[in-house]
């Protein structure tokens, strides 16, 4: 495939529709968009497709991600079905820059950025709504904001291109590596433009960037960059911003379509049945059904995600809503066990026997890594307060099945160091957000990836350099001179 470091999206790739769960169907030319509103939303929506739709490869946060987010750590193990060579170099930590996945994910996530690049330029000149232009350019801004955090925490510097190329010359094209500051700075512009999103939208919108994404997210980017007053003040802005945010009673409920974008829900990828592009958030760990319900492990799991099945103490109800050691057939009644606990969250109960269907949203955040992030900043400037202690503690007691807002002296934190509360911090983000793409990011975060992912069998190769990610070889290869490659590739 022809490749330049980025892909060049156009107006011709943009697509026809306005739901943010449908996928490209239609092209149309650069001369004949960005006429109307409706071309407009359009564009916008090809931006978040771009998070879940690819016509080539399993979709970003579909899948691709996922290796070198949850596989690439002590999380997950290569599977049975894993016979891609480079799907077993990323779970064993022998990848390097010639690794198809690490290309593929580049790829996406500088698609993704190429589209919002697009709409940003353009929208202006749409004869339209003023009020209606503002907030989709500040959509894009979010997705691409987003999409820019992911990038510069997986490969470090990277290339920071903010508008629609000009030119198809491929000298022209090249970019070269921005520095972290650089990056980080961008980021942060493209998400305070984004907190004068709505609050909220109809039901027909729901799914779009909102000002409590965009504040989120926010607070992830300074807990990330370690700037511990800003992650606490935009934490209490998401929790007292009159948001309507909050926990699910039940755990459980996070993954079921029914309370999809819920109160938990900040912001999450969009998935419907039967998407295109392989966009289903259930197949990384999903057969693709499971019909006939045979007791083994199914044949074409490509994940061992049952590392951290036993970590979970009695009672807690994260662990049998994040595995499953029994199906049940609906059809039957039959109960099956498995040799081996199987990945839950995207299994969608209800249509077993179709895996492809899954329509349960990804978060990219919700809720109770807000409350985590301002217990963990708080703890970080010194030591833990009440209201650090009350952010966990609300997590823990609805882990517990007890009532969020009491307190509950089974399973509330209290009298801990700042060091002990540091480990409290560790242990209830590895339990709640299991495949939900945080753990190479927390790990990495927290200078902790070499020292427990070498506690997983297989993953003995791991070292300091998987602390970033190797440029791709196919990258480097356009431009040599503008992309040097990351330490120990």
């Amino acid at each position: 495939m022809k490749k330049i470091f980025i892909l060049l999206i156009s107006a011709s790739l943009l697509i026809s529709c306005t739901d943010l769960d449908v996928v490209p169907t239609s092209f149309i030319t650069k001369e004949n968009f960005y006429n109307t509103d409706d071309d407009a939303i359009a564009s916008v929506t090809a931006v978040y497709a771009s998070l879940s739709y690819d016509g080539a490869e399993q979709s970003l946060f579909g899948r691709n991600l996922y290796f070198l987010t949850d596989m690439a750590t002590d999380y997950a193990a290569a599977g049975a079905s894993a016979i891609n060579p480079n799907v077993r170099a990323l779970s064993g930590l022998t990848y390097d820059a010639n690794t198809d996945r690490i290309q593929v994910a580049w790829r996406q996530i500088y698609s993704g950025i190429s589209r919002a690049n697009v709409a940003i330029d353009n929208i202006p000149k749409v004869q339209g709504t003023e009020a209606l232009k503002t907030r989709l350019i500040n959509e894009a801004k979010f997705v691409r904001a987003l999409l820019y955090f992911h990038a510069v925490r997986l490969w470090g510097a990277v290339p920071l291109v903010l508008h629609e190329p000009t030119t198809l010359n491929i000298e022209g094209l090249k970019a070269g590596r921005a520095t972290v500051d650089e990056v980080y700075a961008q980021i942060i512009k493209d998400l305070t433009d984004a907190e004068a999103l709505p609050a909220t939208y109809t039901a027909n919108n729901a799914g779009r960037a909102t000002s409590g994404a965009a504040k989120a997210i926010l607070a992830k980017v300074y807990l990330t960059r370690k700037d511990w007053a800003n992650a606490i003040l935009k934490s209490k802005e998401v929790i007292n911003g009159g948001y309507g945010y909050g926990l699910f009673t039940n755990f459980s409920d996070i993954f079921n379509k029914t309370t999809k974008n819920g109160k938990e829900h900040i912001f999450s990828v969009q998935f419907e049945p039967n998407q295109a592009g392989s966009g289903t958030s259930g197949s990384t760990f999903m057969r693709a059904a499971f019909a006939g319900f045979a007791p083994v492990e199914p044949a074409d799991i490509i994940s061992d995600v049952s590392l951290y099945y036993d970590i979970y103490a009695a009672g807690d109800t994260r662990r049998d809503a994040t595995y499953a050691k029994q199906l049940l057939n609906p059809a039957t009644g039959t109960l099956y066990t498995f040799p081996k606990p199987i990945f839950r969250k995207y299994l969608d109960v209800t249509i077993l026997s179709s895996g492809s269907n899954v329509s349960i949203n990804f978060p990219i955040i919700r809720y109770a890594d807000i409350l985590l992030t301002l217990a963990e900043a708080i703890n970080e400037q010194g030591a833990p307060t009440a209201e650090a202690y009350e952010a966990i503690n609300k997590v823990r007691r609805r882990a517990f099945g007890k009532p969020i807002d009491t307190p509950d002296a089974t399973v509330d934190l209290a009298g801990l160091t700042q060091a002990q509360f540091r480990e409290a911090i560790f242990v209830e983000r590895t339990k709640e957000f299991v495949q939900e793409g945080q753990r190479w990011f927390d790990l990495v975060r927290w200078g902790r990836l070499v020292s427990e992912v070498k506690k997983v069998p297989g993953k003995s190769a791991v070292s300091e350099r998987n602390n970033l990610y190797p440029i791709p070889q196919s990258e480097r290869d356009l431009n040599p001179e503008g992309l040097p490659q990351n330490p120990g590739y």
